[in-house]
């Protein structure tokens, strides 16, 4: 069946059919190539069409599966997918390293984006919010690499996420109230690990009255909460202008009447105006930050704003002053493994751990009388 759809799709193309073709067009496709097929076979070959043409190909039943989040394509033969418990390789082919190139380019294109040799890469959105990365040799060795990171299509409680073994009711309480005091937080963890849809979560305990402002490369957080507003950045055209960053969005949304300012990824130079906003009054303020642990953040905040062009005192003096705690995720599986607190040790940002994974339980640890002061502060009960 594989070689039948590639013969037809190739004698549509050639016919200048581009989209989704109805079954009197692959019927009359078929007798030109001398078979005729019964109605359920046909339909077979529509859908077959309709996915290689006008879909995700191969791809198309992974995405259906709402507990997949990620699809990597390392060769026809090499499909990988993240269910929540780590990478495992799927049972999907491609028709060798021409269709998945066709995939690529079909899928930035999309987009709105070239994938050619003179952009042999694309890192983009697509249409229902999934996050497309694509490279093409000669950049990728040996055959064309094509990254799904596929958002969730409902939006989570955070009664959803203890009840997914994300985090225990215990350590739910003390996110709730760290929410509540408005405290300003970091969501770390490494690539996968959840710190979105966590993050995402967290923003539905917002009081409704507060205006959230978010802003993001790529529109992915959900909250259920009823006063949100979100910017979402620009890369260049095809020209090279028209480029909106980070940077520019956050202060952007500075001058929107936020309550709460969001930054989906903190990730470059608007680390240095998301660090300004916490001091100027917006409580409350969040994002989230790769990294290997919590004790890691500081240095990856003060690498980020040292390329900024911010002096490393300033950078540690503005994550003193305004980060009050750190949620750190693993990522196999994925779990909330400690809640830091944030302290000043010799004029540097340090952290204290408040909370620690033991067990298969939050206990506490070091800091949580540190954290509890700042709830207290805040006028917050502190959990039992």
């Amino acid at each position: 069946m594989t070689a039948l759809v590639e013969r037809v799709r190739r004698r549509l193309v050639d016919e200048g059919v581009t989209r989704v073709p109805d079954s009197a067009r692959v019927a009359a496709a078929l007798r030109d190539e001398g078979l005729l097929l019964g109605d359920e076979a046909l339909l077979s070959l529509v859908g077959s069409l309709r996915d290689e043409l006008g879909g995700l190909g191969p791809l198309q039943s992974l995405l259906l599966d709402p507990a997949v989040t990620d699809v990597l394509v390392n060769g026809p033969d090499e499909v990988w997918i993240d269910r929540g418990d780590g990478l495992e390789l799927a049972d999907v082919r491609f028709d060798g390293s021409a269709s998945v190139l066709r995939l690529a380019q079909r899928l930035a294109t999309m987009a709105g984006r070239r994938l050619d040799e003179a952009a042999p890469f694309v890192d983009a959105r697509l249409a229902d919010g999934t996050r497309l990365h694509a490279v093409i040799p000669p950049i990728a060795a040996s055959c064309s690499l094509i990254s799904l990171r596929i958002p969730s299509h409902r939006g989570f409680r955070l009664d959803d996420v203890v009840a997914a073994g994300t985090i225990d009711e215990h350590g739910a309480e003390w996110l709730r109230a760290i929410v509540s005091a408005r405290l300003a937080f970091l969501v770390s963890g490494g690539t996968g690990s959840g710190k979105t849809t966590l993050l995402s979560t967290l923003l539905e305990v917002v009081d409704p009255v507060h205006r959230i402002l978010i802003v993001e490369d790529s529109a992915e957080l959900r909250p259920l909460h009823p006063h949100v507003v979100r910017l979402e950045a620009r890369p260049a055209n095809l020209e090279g202008v028209g480029v909106v960053t980070l940077r520019d969005l956050v202060r952007q949304a500075l001058r929107m009447r936020p309550d709460r300012v969001v930054v989906g990824e903190v990730r470059g130079a608007e680390v240095v105006d998301l660090l300004a906003s916490m001091n100027t009054g917006h409580e409350g303020g969040c994002g989230t930050v790769h990294a290997n642990s919590p004790a890691d953040v500081p240095a990856r905040l003060e690498a980020l704003g040292l390329m900024a062009g911010l002096p490393r005192d300033a950078v540690h003096a503005l994550i003193a002053a305004g980060v009050q705690c750190l949620i750190h995720l693993d990522r196999a599986p994925r779990r909330v493994s400690e809640i830091h607190a944030l302290t000043t040790v010799s004029g540097r940002a340090s952290t204290e751990p408040a909370l620690v994974l033991r067990d298969g339980r939050l206990r506490e640890a070091a800091g949580i009388d540190t954290l509890a002061a700042q709830l207290q502060a805040a006028g917050v009960a502190v959990p039992p």
